[in-house]
């Protein structure tokens, strides 16, 4: 068992948290996750209406008594509008669900401080996704519950502030009293045990939870990530502001491509859809559709259960601390 901030507002026997995924985080794997001892994750952007996003979150809860996160990006969308993210706060508030990820733009600038009081007044804990400490220290000033600190390493969205977890887990624990779980670079029990080194009461992963056999992507992906290494990935969308690392591929060249000789949003957008990524996981395409993995597919090997994925980083991570402890006392 690990006894950290975030196993103790939780309840949860790992301090580890699935992050979010447009098209995989839905019922049975988000379940899947909180049921082997982690926090799995319901990703809101994969619903369009209130009801649709409040019968996913009642049938994860049939799946699982245990807790699970569920993830609201704030970010400029064709698909998502302002109306869906005050939407996913509402739903979540009525539902009392255990905590949110919010990343993107702050809270109480795209929904006002009214919509954290109401989370608050529900119970539910909120998290925003950082990668500067300027941000940390803005969602403790507004009353969240703890940070994500995620360094460039990882897939999605990273800041362009472009700081590694490495520096900013320690810079961002030291600076707020809130909680802090480490994003980016996170897959086995080794890299957990360094982000708890560094100040971290936690760790989120997403990359290495595409490769457990509950996530709901084609083998070709899977082994894909098995076979790819860190330097596999590449930062793309820094022309547009919206920069975002994905796995190399066919289309992420031509995005750069069109980054190179300036081209604009209008010709970009049809490249980096959503529903051609939702495609992409379903066909094992890897090449027709911006996969946003980060560098951690470097680390890693195999396909297993998400119960054998956690208990096998808990072991990993407990003994790679105590040699670290045998090392300081040698």
């Amino acid at each position: 068992m690990f006894k950290t901030a975030i196993t103790d507002m939780f309840g949860i026997k790992y301090p580890i948290i699935c992050g979010a995924m447009m098209w995989l985080c839905k019922p049975p794997f988000c379940a899947a996750v909180s049921n082997a001892g982690g926090m799995g994750n319901l990703t809101a952007g994969n619903y369009e209406t209130a009801d649709e996003f409040r019968a996913a979150i009642r049938a994860t809860r049939k799946l699982t008594d245990k807790p699970f996160m569920v993830a609201i990006t704030l970010l400029p969308s064709v698909r998502i509008t302002p109306e869906h993210h005050k939407m996913y706060i509402t739903v979540c508030a009525e539902e009392k669900v255990a905590g949110i990820e919010f990343s993107g733009t702050p809270v109480d600038k795209v929904a006002g401080m009214g919509a954290i009081e109401m989370l608050q007044k529900a119970g539910v804990k909120m998290f925003h996704k950082v990668g500067a400490l300027r941000h940390a220290l803005h969602a403790e000033k507004i009353g969240f519950d703890g940070v994500y600190a995620a360094g460039i390493e990882e897939g999605g969205h990273p800041l362009n502030d472009d700081v590694t977890s490495m520096v900013l887990t320690p810079r961002i624990a030291a600076a707020v009293k809130i909680p802090v779980v480490t994003v980016g670079g996170i897959a086995d029990g080794r890299t957990m045990a360094a982000a708890l080194a560094l100040g971290a009461q936690g760790v989120m992963m997403a990359s290495r939870f595409i490769a457990t056999k509950e996530c709901e992507v084609h083998d070709n992906i899977k082994q894909e990530l098995i076979r790819r290494q860190e330097f596999d990935t590449v930062i793309y969308g820094k022309s547009i502001g919206l920069q975002g690392r994905g796995l190399k591929s066919k289309v992420l060249e031509e995005v750069l491509a069109i980054e190179a000789r300036h081209g604009g949003f209008e010709e970009l957008i049809p490249l980096l859809s959503g529903q051609k990524v939702k495609e992409a996981w379903e066909t094992g395409d890897v090449n027709y559709a911006p996969l946003m993995v980060g560098q951690s597919i470097g680390l890693i090997n195999d396909v297993p259960t998400c119960k054998e994925l956690l208990e096998r980083m808990a072991a990993e991570a407990k003994d790679s601390l105590s040699r670290a402890n045998k090392a300081c006392n040698a």
